[in-house]
């Protein structure tokens, strides 16, 4: 028989019956294409459909109270700023740079400081009296100041919170430095995180010309 028929004497291709799971059956070739987008529907997202990276898990900075002066250069012709933040423990004196905290103590200008108290007041970094009193203290320094010292402990250990002018450079650096036991004073390259009231004795010794550095 001509394969063009099948055994019903009809053609193959209208059977229901003889063309039903072959080729020829017109609901196959529907269920395919109905597949087939399904597939390219699991593994090809659309623009709309595509992953993006999810906020929630997205890194952060915490939203501490901040404010900074600069920006200033270092000797590698870096530019960086330097930003007092209320953090969780105390006040935090570091030096920013791209978006990153710097692994230096803080050098910021004389003349910088003024502004800073008046900013952190604003921003509430610095509760009233805190502002009160480093106000006091930066306007008796009218510009210039010694080095200043806030003794303390860290643990086991004396440390000191320095603020110091830098010769020549207009420049002030605020560090903590630790009495290491055989080796003498050793200053910390590192952003200074400590009370408001450490910061507050070394700037109000600093701006006080007869007092010198232990």
């Amino acid at each position: 028989m001509n394969s063009l028929f099948c055994r019903h004497n009809r053609f193959t291709a209208d059977c229901p019956i003889c063309s039903r799971g072959t080729l020829l059956d017109p609901g196959r070739g529907g269920a395919r294409r109905g597949s087939g987008r399904s597939a390219s529907g699991a593994s090809t997202p659309t623009r709309s459909g595509a992953r993006r990276p999810s906020s929630a898990g997205a890194a952060r900075s915490p939203g501490y109270p901040s404010a900074e002066v600069g920006p200033y250069e270092d000797g590698e012709a870096r530019r960086y700023a330097v930003r007092l933040e209320r953090v969780p423990g105390g006040l935090r004196l570091a030096e920013w740079s791209g978006g990153e905290i710097r692994r230096r103590a803080p050098r910021l200008a004389v003349d910088d400081l003024p502004s800073l108290v008046e900013a952190a007041a604003e921003r509430g970094v610095l509760d009233g009296a805190e502002a009160e009193a480093l106000r006091v203290a930066v306007v008796a320094a009218e510009g210039s100041l010694g080095l200043g010292v806030s003794p303390g402990r860290a643990g086991d250990l004396r440390d000191e919170l320095r603020v110091e002018p830098l010769e020549g450079a207009g420049l002030v650096r605020v560090a903590r430095w630790m009495l290491r036991p055989g080796t003498g004073w050793e200053l910390r390259e590192a952003p200074v995180m400590l009370p408001g009231a450490r910061y507050l004795e070394a700037v109000s010794a600093a701006a006080a010309p007869d007092v010198g550095g232990g």
